[in-house]
């Protein structure tokens, strides 16, 4: 599960990324959480649009929308065929803006968990693969979206069983091409990011409280400080 993850970039920069006609006021943020309003991008007639969407799906069905708690990430594998996500995956398909992510590592000589962060090398800005929904009820109306994951590449195993789906760029307009659904072609896209082309490295616990959203979230631990869990090469 990928549950927390970063957006520092300016809106300068996230146009020229995703290139986007109208550059967006953004924000850095360093501890994205759940349930929070997040970054997108999706396709229009005139082409890429930037927008708002609350992290956590909720399905057009639900009654409640506090499921969206449970449904921040969906299973490539499966996503296509689960009744809360299959609709948005043929017709509701966005990118979800980021520039790191949180993963959470437990030793087994340790009772708690050790954040790690994760970037691309050259620590530009990248997409998550992401679905959307809109959900009405009465006046209430709430645009909320969900991350894709897939198993992990040989970075990420040695913290966690699955990582954030990470598009290419050359993929960026079929996946969001609403026109496109043919399951496996998307499938296709959903493929664990080149390990070496990411970096990680371990974090402060700081990054535990949502609340707390600073650069120093992403700042290393030492290897002085903690030898064992901060070299992520150690790790098994």
């Amino acid at each position: 599960m990928c549950g927390r993850y970063t957006q520092s970039h300016s809106g300068e920069a996230i146009a020229a990324a995703f290139e986007l006609e109208t550059v967006p006021l953004l924000t850095p943020r360093y501890n994205i959480a759940p349930s929070q309003s997040v970054s997108v991008i999706t396709a229009t007639e005139s082409g890429r649009q930037h927008g708002w969407m609350r992290w956590g799906l909720i399905p057009s069905w639900a009654k409640d929308p506090a499921i969206g708690n449970r449904l921040i990430n969906a299973r490539a594998e499966t996503a296509p065929e689960k009744p809360s996500f299959r609709a948005a995956f043929r017709r509701r398909r966005c990118l979800i803006v980021a520039d790191g992510f949180y993963e959470w590592h437990r030793s087994a000589a340790s009772k708690t968990k050790q954040p790690y962060y994760f970037q691309q090398r050259d620590r530009l800005p990248f997409a998550f693969a992401g679905l959307w929904e809109q959900w009405l009820h009465q006046d209430n109306t709430i645009t909320s979206c969900t991350l894709l994951t897939t198993t992990p590449n040989d970075l990420l195993a040695k913290v966690h069983n699955r990582m954030p789906v990470i598009l290419a760029a050359a993929s960026y307009d079929r996946w969001l091409d609403p026109q496109e659904q043919q399951v496996e072609a998307l499938q296709a896209l959903l493929t664990p990011y080149p390990a070496t082309d990411m970096q990680g490295f371990a974090v402060g616990k700081q990054v535990n409280k949502p609340s707390h959203d600073s650069p120093n979230c992403i700042e290393p631990i030492h290897p002085s400080t903690d030898a064992e869990t901060s070299d992520i090469r150690q790790l098994s």
